[in-house]
């Protein structure tokens, strides 16, 4: 058996074979649903970062080239985060020739449910350089009031 693997034969499938070409894939089986169409692919390509300090939740998404105007937060029932927005075609000239378009277009939408701990009142939003953030202030965690008990006996 050669230790290269062969690039012009079949595909090795040997789980123990450390040059084998065939990768697992834990996406392969899975079906997604049939509401991801092309008019919503910036919704795949919509990174979000979550962090938690000890006085907020702070959410962090790439949103390059979007104008404040073509981005909405907003909660839902007190529960859920929702960043939406839309990213619009480049309009195209008869006379341009295109040789690649990898930039993503369309509607983007995610949801995030919220932690119990979560002032929704006093979120805020801004953008910059491209950079979504929501500040999500959480409510201080109240000590329980202890009150000692005097033993008798």
């Amino acid at each position: 058996m050669s230790l290269i693997p062969s690039l012009f034969g079949g595909r090795r499938s040997n789980v123990f074979d450390p040059f084998s070409l065939d990768v697992w894939d834990p996406f392969k089986d899975f079906q997604f649903p049939s509401s991801l169409s092309a008019e919503n692919s910036g919704f795949v390509n919509t990174r979000v970062d979550w962090k938690e300090t000890p006085e907020a939740h702070v959410l962090k998404a790439d949103i390059p080239g979007l104008k404040k105007e073509q981005v909405k937060v907003e909660i839902e029932d007190d529960k859920v985060l929702q960043i939406s927005g839309e990213r619009n075609v480049e309009k195209e000239d008869k006379n341009d020739k295109w040789h690649r378009v990898e930039r993503s277009s369309g509607k983007f939408l995610r949801k995030f449910r919220l932690p119990e701990n979560a002032k929704v009142d006093q979120v805020k939003a801004s953008i910059e350089n491209g950079v979504l953030t929501v500040t999500i202030p959480k409510e201080e965690v109240k000590k329980p009031d202890v009150k000692p008990i005097q033993i008798s006996g």
